[in-house]
């Protein structure tokens, strides 16, 4: 098969895919912390074309690169497997996170894909990092594009938790990160002054079961709230990464200078 660089292109593709997934990720946190369900539903299934399609694109590009680019060239005997095998693992995780939000299925079990996937792509950053000679002009980017997307991954399997508990609760009817916020106030005897202070009813001891005054709040707590942003947070980070990355690779493959990363 001929050789054809779409590098900086599949570049630009993953650099897309982690926009619409901390998009996606930022618009699933809300509807979560605001108790929306419905509006967390229809996110889901929403993102699932784009993302799927242009994972599905990202896919067929890696493939071809696993396919045409072992050169006999000693020092890129092996760009095929630095690049094309990480870009495969990140194809397959899109696609299967299409196909699950979409159909309305858990997306726990492509958290655990994900996380898989994350941990082998942080790996090979770290090997390409630190190999000798160099495999690439600019290691250290290469580094952090490859552990941003490996840490994401990471990240991945923890936000899928959260969200499948909160649907599946909301699905079965069940209270979600409930709290009761509004203790029920106290009588004060006449004459008696503040020592006479009793509660109306002895809710904490479980003797009484009178209610009455009693509020509770959707209240999602601060560490969850941390869980689930992290995942936007760091896959807008592996979006810089990545867009960084094309930039320092899309003039040298054009012929207008060096490329800093092959």
């Amino acid at each position: 098969m001929p050789f054809v660089d779409d590098l900086a292109l599949v570049e630009v593709l993953i650099g897309l895919v982690a926009v619409l997934l901390a998009y996606t990720g930022v618009l699933a946190f809300w509807a979560i912390r605001t108790n929306r369900p419905q509006w967390l539903r229809t996110t889901l299934k929403s993102s699932a074309i784009p993302i799927g399609g242009v994972g599905a694109v990202t896919l067929a590009l890696a493939m071809w690169i696993e396919m045409t680019w072992p050169f006999p060239i000693a020092y890129m005997g092996g760009y095929n497997i630095f690049f094309g095998d990480v870009m495969v693992l990140f194809g397959l995780v899109t696609i299967a996170y299409a196909f699950a939000a979409y159909l309305g299925h858990h997306l726990h079990l492509v958290g655990v894909l994900a996380l898989v996937a994350g941990v082998v792509t942080a790996f090979y950053g770290w090997v390409g990092y630190t190999a000798t000679p160099a495999f690439t002009t600019e290691p250290f980017d290469t580094f952090l594009l490859y552990g941003a997307f490996g840490l994401a991954g990471v990240l991945a399997l923890p936000a899928t938790i959260l969200t499948d508990y909160y649907l599946s609760a909301v699905a079965a009817g069940r209270s979600v990160w409930q709290s009761v916020v509004t203790p029920e106030p106290r009588r004060v005897a006449k004459g008696m002054g503040t020592r006479a202070a009793q509660p109306v009813s002895d809710l904490g001891t479980g003797k009484g079961s009178d209610t009455k005054g009693l509020e509770t709040r959707y209240r999602v707590h601060w560490a969850l709230q941390i869980v689930m942003l992290a995942f936007p947070v760091i896959m807008t980070a592996a979006a810089v990464a990545a867009f960084w990355y094309f930039g320092t690779t899309l003039p040298g493959h054009l012929g207008a200078g060096p490329a800093k990363a092959p």
